[in-house]
């Protein structure tokens, strides 16, 4: 059984390796650089059609006498490429320093612009494949969100607001028109099925710093749950669920943090009844947008020893997590912080402009 085990796992790993679709949005669009790089060169040959049409008393045709418009045109082209037969040739001083001063450099900026094309969609897209490539398989100590509906989408926000550097966040969903907002972040994205092993190991998800699901659906989040907790045992896991007899199975699948919407909005609603601010309040504390925030942290060593009101950060100590316990402010377990710890505090919000904390 645990043989069997095994090989499906290592048969998933090989999948893993050939399915690499993790890329990045890139800065201006396909169609738009092509476009831009195609107007200047059309732009360009212009220019030097209406200078030689200009000087077209400067010119001679070997064959007939006569130049054109038409020859005007043929001309241009074939001396922006260089090509250069002899049948039409600039034979007066003023033609000849026209192609000096003016077609030559015009002539060099048409070939970058398309060599620069041929580089752009052919020798860097293809490196940009390589290269992400080796961020997928070098991928540590990044964010995986599975599921980028209402919940995930404002967690990526959030997360990005309080200073999580978008290319370290790999968004993982089904539809392509949500992870086009997800790239438009920064994020690095996938369209894959997040219940499959093999998907889960193209992102690396046993490396992962931590783990958010929000599939949208109890089921298929908890099926999630479940698949992700077999792929990393340890990697933090926090969880999605609407329905309250959904929690503990939640939990039992291996979620560490359950996070239901209906019964937060409970509380806020709770908490207006009882009073005008506590809502606004709680929402503050939510958001790094607010004027305080709640930040989760291990104790510091130079604070072992003192009591949780007395916190080296200036934060108000609101509980500490031991062992499997956990003790608020107002209890003698907090009253000596140990090594070990786990410290939650409330602290204020730097302002944006001014990189000041606000005063609580």
């Amino acid at each position: 059984m645990a043989r069997s085990h095994r090989s499906k796992k290592q048969a998933a790993e090989l999948r893993a390796r050939r399915f690499r679709p993790l890329r990045r949005a890139i800065k201006v669009p396909v169609w738009a650089d092509i476009g831009i790089r195609l107007s200047a060169a059309l732009g360009l040959v212009f220019l030097v059609v209406m200078v030689h049409w200009w000087d077209r008393s400067g010119l001679v045709d070997n064959l007939d006498g006569e130049v054109s418009f038409l020859d005007v045109v043929y001309f241009t082209m074939i001396s922006i490429t260089t090509t250069g037969f002899g049948d039409i040739a600039p034979i007066s001083d003023r033609a000849r320093l026209v192609e000096a001063v003016i077609v030559t450099p015009i002539r060099f900026a048409v070939i970058f612009i398309f060599v620069g094309t041929a580089y752009n969609f052919i020798i860097k897209r293809s490196w940009e494949k390589f290269r992400m490539a080796r961020i997928q398989d070098q991928l540590s100590n990044h964010v995986v969100v599975l599921g980028f509906g209402v919940s995930g989408s404002e967690a990526v926000g959030e997360l990005i607001e309080r200073g999580t550097d978008p290319s370290c966040i790999v968004v993982m969903d089904t539809s392509s028109d949500r992870l086009g907002q997800a790239e438009a972040l920064g994020c690095n994205v996938i369209e894959a099925d997040a219940t499959r092993d093999e998907s889960l190991i193209a992102v690396r998800i046993a490396e992962a710093q931590t783990v958010l699901v929000s599939a949208g659906r109890d089921d298929a989040s908890i099926l999630i749950v479940l698949t992700v907790r077999h792929l990393a045992p340890n990697v933090p896991i926090s969880v999605v669920v609407r329905a309250a007899d959904n929690e503990v199975l939640a939990h039992q699948a291996g979620a560490d943090n359950v996070i239901n919407p209906v019964r937060f909005t409970g509380l806020l609603l709770a908490g207006s009844a009882q009073g005008a601010h506590i809502a606004d309040y709680l929402a503050d504390l939510a958001s790094i947008t607010g004027r305080v925030q709640l930040v989760e942290r291990s104790v510091l060593p130079e604070e072992i020893g003192k009591p949780l009101s007395e916190l080296s950060t200036g934060g108000r100590g609101l509980r500490v997590y031991r062992g499997n316990g956990a003790h608020g402010f107002w209890e003698d377990e907090a009253g000596t912080l140990q090594s070990g710890d786990i410290v939650v505090e409330v602290r204020p919000t730097r302002d944006p402009v001014t990189d000041d904390e606000f005063s609580t």
